[in-house]
């Protein structure tokens, strides 16, 4: 059985589909893991979605800012965005079904030795703290009082980690930095306005991932987001979002058993959108 970890797709159904035939991947044996931007920017975000849900449980995937953002705009508590592709989600005879779906996926998961999450974690956050987070998170988000936690959950307070932390706030935190981080000071305040690669951060922020003493930096991470920072393959941390929807690749690597065997496997995909965020 082959494991397999994928950047962001966004949308972008018919480079998936590619890369799963370059891949040779079966679902009766290998299993693929999302990491989250499922969906928005690219052409065809529903045939994203029908696709994964068919693969059942080989396909485990995270949820990242646009997929959260799908959500509030499918209940009307976000409008669309301009540079935004949802409709074909969001006038589909399935659309229901589809949405139910992305709403019971979760913010990170921890398996087979790999800690994996759409953007990034703050220093201060354990492996374990940051899965129990998480399941905070989408035990909203599946429950009854998910709609006001989305009407809740836009902007950038607080920007970082405290204890005590409680309601709205508490998960706004959580979400961000999943679902949005970058750069964050050494003491975890995030910021969210940078896009740039690793060494364009504002004085005084640092890539997430390179702040010292990190609590998950010996455990193997993986996440999107950040397609300006691309392929990033280092002994504990690998960075899977290669600008798919912007005319660069669509990737995925391959997990050996020792976790340090990793193969990159790549298909060229046409730009979906102009770049930008």
């Amino acid at each position: 059985m082959a494991m397999y970890l994928i950047g962001d797709v966004q949308g972008c159904n018919d480079a998936l589909g590619r890369l799963l035939d370059t891949l040779g991947f079966s679902p009766s044996r290998d299993t693929i893991y999302l990491l989250g931007d499922l969906v928005n920017r690219g052409p065809d975000s529903a045939g994203v979605l029908r696709r994964l849900m068919k693969l059942e449980d080989a396909a485990r995937c995270l949820l990242g800012n646009h997929d959260l953002h799908l959500l509030a705009a499918a209940e009307g508590l976000r409008p669309p965005g301009r540079k935004d592709t949802l409709q074909g989600i969001l006038l589909a005879d399935d659309r229901s079904t589809l949405i139910e779906w992305v709403r019971r996926q979760p913010l990170a998961r921890h398996e087979n030795g790999v800690l994996m999450f759409h953007a990034g974690v703050l220093p201060s956050w354990t492996p374990s703290q940051v899965m129990a987070l998480a399941q905070e998170v989408q035990d909203v988000l599946s429950g009854p009082d998910w709609l006001d936690f989305l009407r809740n959950m836009y902007g950038n307070l607080p920007l970082g980690w405290r204890h005590g932390l409680r309601g709205h706030e508490r998960l706004r935190v959580i979400v961000n930095a999943l679902t949005r981080l970058r750069f964050c000071t050494p003491q975890g305040e995030m910021e969210f306005a940078s896009t740039e690669s690793a060494d364009g951060g504002p004085p005084g922020y640092l890539p997430w991932f390179d702040v010292p003493g990190r609590a998950t930096a010996d455990t193997l991470v993986a996440f999107g987001h950040w397609s300006t920072l691309g392929w990033q393959n280092r002994p504990k941390l690998l960075s899977l979002d290669t600008g798919c929807v912007w005319g660069g690749c669509l990737s995925a690597v391959r997990l050996g058993q020792n976790l340090a065997e990793r193969e990159l496997i790549q298909v060229k995909c046409p730009p979906a959108q102009k770049p930008g965020r």
